[in-house]
């Protein structure tokens, strides 16, 4: 058995991630207005910001001589989540 880095299983899987939205925003531009296209484009967001109680998508913290944003926001949909199993399964079967 191969043992693979946290790195690589990381990268990996965040590609997977990123191809599986890529492959959803490619259905929203092709498919036409209806159940099936809600299906697979409805998701969930998750954001930084949410956590710490302010709808902008940012948080701010200011320092006054300088001043940080932080902002992270992650949208899961059912392509998102066929594009995370699709990089397991290449995690999984291939080297």
């Amino acid at each position: 058995m191969i043992k693979k880095s946290v790195g690589f299983v990381a990268l990996t899987l965040f590609v997977g991630l990123i191809l599986g939205t890529v492959a959803g925003e490619l259905l929203a531009w092709g498919l036409p207005e209806g159940v099936v296209k809600e299906f697979f484009l409805t998701g969930v967001e998750f954001s930084l910001a949410g956590l710490a109680g302010n709808d902008s998508g940012v948080i701010t913290l200011d320092l006054v001589v300088l001043t940080l944003s932080f902002g992270l926001m992650l949208k899961l949909n059912i392509t998102t989540i066929l594009g995370l199993a699709v990089a397991y399964y290449f995690l999984r079967y291939f080297r």
